[in-house]
């Protein structure tokens, strides 16, 4: 991202990963993930102030064992180990690890030694986030014992001449309160940052980025869908190269009730954007006749998207860029090299190898909370700015098992009226997402005194701060109530409603 100061978190399969990013960004330093096999030159190519070693659920001394490259040490530039990343530092330099007597998992109590940079202003007992079951019994040559827990292991440890620092807890979990001050001190007291990851400087530096990229002639095409991240990669290209962006908004036929009557709303009345409405729902449909994997069913979308895309950019000419509000969590969840595959997001996982136009992802570094940020500096609606997620497949991963022009319709109504609801309660804003989910279960049912054998409804609302863990929301009885009401009442093909109750994970928030 420019000239930003940058800490790159080299990933080893941690389950926090992800939240120690997040709370380096909170600290308005912007960060990276890498995987371990980075290699020496494309990292430095990357220009880290600092790395951070992340956790992972593998023992140093096996095998297999992920490590990074040794020279990583010898950049010179500061370094934290995180629980194995502390333990990898130790064993890469000299220390011994083995595997612990006394495992900690949950919360320990962690006791000070001395004084260090890294735990300056820390109370000498506090409590942090132990998830372990080996420990350092040697530290290197060089570092000293900054802190120990109940069970007398090490739990940091420094070198402060070399700015080589580890923690055997978690500082980025809320469990360990001091977390945030512990990474503060290693931003600012040992890196010696400034902090100049804001909102300004990314509008800023972005829109030049983009200058840059498309040149003084280039054309762009951007793909709306009436969410938050279309809607905030075009206003920012759109401040970047002006009436050059062409918005092309795809009816895929399975959007949400009244959509695309509010896109054209709001992009060609208030930002008088050149917007383009495709009306390409027979061809998606025909293309998802009879599918039912879901892995598929994201990947046809994706990929015929990127074709109609290629049509109309053709038709208007001269095209060579195509837009997307890709996210980092769909880059971390489909790309990443130290965990699984969770889904193929259609902004990164279906495009088509021969795509002719190339990518522009304005949004590709920022969480879905900092979107919204930008959303409110660009000076975007407020019901574009709050509106809850929707997928790029829309409906169809809404839709269990094939999806149908009928299965739409009732999908598209339940929706409608779970959102009336929920808005109507006011508690629109205090959940991150709420939709119906059409699971392809049929049950019997009376109405009417008469018998029916017909569709259940699932409602799906969660609490989240980036989508990458969810919780589900505890909705009240008498909102679930009116919903169940008047889904079996104005819904003739549905006379079930359930409510989802899975965090994530284990789950996902969408069904597929």
């Amino acid at each position: 991202m420019g000239t930003l100061e940058k800490v790159v978190v080299v990933d080893f399969g941690g389950q926090y990963t992800q939240l120690i990013a997040r709370r380096i960004r909170e600290l308005n330093v912007f960060c990276e993930i890498m995987p371990y096999t980075v290699s020496l030159e494309k990292l430095v190519e990357a220009g880290p102030s600092a790395l951070i070693f992340s956790g992972s659920s593998a023992s140093v001394y096996d095998p297999s064992a992920p490590r990074c490259d040794k020279g990583f040490y010898e950049l010179g530039i500061p370094i934290l180990g995180i629980c194995y990343g502390m333990q990898l530092m130790a064993e890469n330099l000299g220390g011994e690890v083995m595997r612990a007597r006394n495992r900690e998992y949950g919360q320990t109590f962690v006791t000070v030694q001395g004084k260090s940079m890294l735990l300056e202003g820390v109370e000498e007992r506090f409590a942090a986030w132990m998830s372990h079951g080996d420990q350092i019994v040697t530290v290197p040559s060089g570092f000293k014992i900054i802190a120990t827990s109940e069970n007398s292991s090490i739990s940091a440890m420094a070198d402060e001449k070399r700015k080589l620092f580890g923690l055997q807890f978690h500082p980025e979990v809320v469990h360990t309160p001091p977390g945030q001050q512990i990474l503060r001190n290693f931003l600012y007291h040992i890196c010696g940052l400034s902090g100049d990851w804001t909102i300004e400087n990314f509008i800023e530096g972005c829109i030049a980025e983009i200058r840059e990229k498309v040149g003084k002639g280039g054309r762009a095409v951007c793909g709306l869908s009436g969410g938050i991240d279309s809607a905030v990669a075009a206003v920012l290209v759109h401040r970047a190269i002006g009436q050059r962006l062409t918005c092309i908004f795809v009816d895929h036929g399975l959007l949400r009730k009244g959509e695309k009557e509010q896109v054209v709303r709001t992009f060609r009345n208030k930002f008088q954007i050149d917007l383009v409405v495709v009306d390409a729902g027979e061809e998606f449909l025909a293309r998802l006749r009879g599918v039912i994997d879901p892995e598929e069913k994201r990947k046809i979308i994706g990929n015929h998207f990127i074709r109609v895309f290629e049509r109309e950019a053709d038709k208007i000419g001269g095209i060579e860029y195509l837009v997307q509000g890709t996210l980092y969590p769909d880059i971390i969840e489909s790309r990443t090299a130290a965990g699984s595959v969770i889904k193929s997001h259609h902004n990164v996982g279906g495009l088509p190898d021969d795509m002719k136009l190339s990518l522009i992802e304005p949004l590709k570094y920022l969480f879905k909370d900092e979107v919204r940020g930008v959303a409110q500096e660009l000076g975007l609606p407020e019901e574009i700015v709050w509106r809850h997620p929707f997928p790029g497949p829309g409906l169809a991963v809404r839709i269990l098992g094939e999806v149908t022009p009928e299965k739409v319709k009732i999908l598209q109504e339940a929706d409608e009226i779970i959102i009336e609801e929920i808005k109507k309660a006011g508690l629109y804003r205090e959940i991150w997402q709420a939709f119906a989910v059409l699971p392809n279960i049929l049950s019997v049912g009376v109405k009417g005194d008469c018998r029916t054998y017909a569709h259940t409804i699932v409602l799906r609302a969660v609490t989240s701060q980036d989508a990458m863990t969810a919780d589900w929301y505890r909705m009240p009885y008498n909102v679930l109530e009116r919903i169940s009401n008047r889904l079996v009442n104005e819904i003739p093909q549905v006379n079930r409603f359930v409510y989802d109750m899975t965090t994530k994970p284990p789950a996902t928030i969408e069904w597929e």
